[in-house]
C-alpha cells in the first residue's frame, strides 16, 4: 500500500466528539477532503458552515456535510462517533444495546456508499461495538477497529512525563485491554527513553517512581474521562485529536504502532473480542503485533478484560 492521494475522511456524528474530530482533521490536514454526516440536518449544516468559514487558515483541506448518507461516498476512512449519550441511571450495558442498534442499522448503508473504506469506531462502548459491527458487516478484522486506548495511552504518557520532567514524546508506555474500567498499563514495557520506568531518576530531585504510585497513576488515567465529563459534560478535544492521528496513520500508510482495538484472533489466547493491543496501523487497516509479551500479572488482567467484554457482547447478540 502507499499514501492515499486525494484522500477523503467521513466523520459520522456531528455532536461534540464528531465535530471535534472534523475540526482536528482540518487543522492537522489529516485528509484532503472531510465530510460530516448526521441525521440532524440543521445541526450538521451549521457545523459544516462554521468549519468552512475557517478553511482559509487550515491549508488545502475542504469540508462538506449533511444528513444524506451520500456525503460519505468514496471515503477512504470513516470515523463513527454517532450514538446515544449515557443517561442518569442507565447502565453501560443498556447504553451498549442502544448504540449497537444504531450501528447495526447504519453500517450496511455506509458500506453501500464507501465499500472500500477503513472504519474506525469511536462511539462507546467502542470495543463491544467493534465486535458487533464486524459481525454485521463481515469486514476483515483489520478494516474495522476502534480508537481503543490511543487516548488513554496519551493520558498515561502525559502524566508520566509531567512527573518525570521529560517531554511526552520521550515516554514509551501503553494502556491495553478495554477502553474502560478493566484497562491497564503494560508496565513491563514502560520506559522513559531507554530507561525502565522504575529505574528513572527525575531530573528535578523528585523521588523515583514506586509500584504504588504507578498503580495510582493507572487509576487516574482510567478515571480521567469522568473528571472531564463532570466539569464540562463531555470529552471531545483530546478524542478529536487522537482520532485524527489514527486517520493520518491510515491515509499516509505510516505503519505506525498504536494501541487500537481490533477483533482478536488468538492474541495471548484471546479470540472473538475486540481489545486494544499495540498494532500496526497503515492503509490496510490495523494488525495486532503478535510478538507483544505480557507479564504473568498482565496476562491475567488481559483475560479478565476479555471476559468482561465478551459477557457484554453476548448479552447484545
Amino acid at each position: 500500500m502507499s499514501v492515499i492521494e486525494n484522500s477523503k475522511l467521513t466523520v459520522v456524528g456531528a455532536g461534540a466528539v464528531g465535530s471535534s474530530v472534523a475540526y482536528a482533521a482540518l487543522i492537522r490536514g489529516s485528509a484532503r477532503h472531510v465530510a460530516l454526516y448526521d441525521i440532524a440536518t440543521e445541526k450538521t449544516e451549521a457545523e459544516v458552515l462554521d468549519l468552512s468559514h475557517g478553511t482559509q487558515f487550515t491549508g488545502s483541506s475542504d469540508i462538506i456535510g449533511g444528513s444524506d448518507i451520500s456525503v460519505a461516498a468514496g471515503s477512504h476512512v470513516v470515523v463513527i462517533t454517532a450514538g446515544a449519550k449515557q443517561k442518569p441511571g442507565q447502565t453501560r450495558t443498556e447504553l451498549a444495546g442502544v448504540n449497537a442498534g444504531i450501528l447495526k442499522s447504519m453500517m450496511p448503508q455506509l458500506l453501500e456508499v464507501a465499500p472500500d473504506a477503513v472504519y474506525v469506531i469511536v462511539t462507546n462502548p467502542c470495543d463491544v461495538l467493534t465486535v458487533l459491527a464486524q459481525e454485521t458487516t463481515g469486514l476483515p478484522y483489520e478494516r474495522i477497529f476502534a480508537s481503543g486506548t490511543v487516548l488513554d495511552t496519551s493520558r498515561l504518557r502525559w502524566k508520566l512525563a509531567e512527573r518525570a520532567g521529560v517531554s511526552t514524546s520521550s515516554v514509551h508506555a501503553y494502556i491495553v485491554g478495554e477502553h474502560g474500567d478493566t484497562e491497564f498499563p503494560l508496565w513491563s514495557h514502560a520506559t522513559i527513553g531507554t530507561v525502565p520506568i522504575l529505574d528513572w531518576v527525575p531530573l528535578d530531585g523528585q523521588p523515583t517512581f514506586t509500584p504504588d504510585e504507578l498503580d495510582q497513576i493507572a487509576v487516574d488515567v482510567r478515571d480521567a474521562a469522568y473528571k472531564v465529563i463532570q466539569g464540562k459534560g463531555a470529552t471531545n478535544y483530546a478524542i478529536g485529536l487522537s482520532s485524527a492521528r489514527i486517520v493520518e496513520a491510515v491515509l499516509n500508510d505510516e505503519h505506525a504502532v498504536m494501541p487500537v482495538s481490533t477483533v482478536l484472533d488468538q492474541f495471548q489466547g484471546v479470540s472473538g473480542v475486540a481489545l486494544s493491543v499495540p498494532s500496526i496501523v497503515s492503509a490496510s487497516g490495523a494488525l495486532p503485533i503478535p510478538e507483544t509479551t505480557f507479564s504473568e500479572k498482565e496476562a491475567g488482567l488481559f483475560r479478565h478484560s476479555a471476559d468482561a467484554l465478551r459477557q457484554v457482547a453476548d448479552s447484545l447478540r
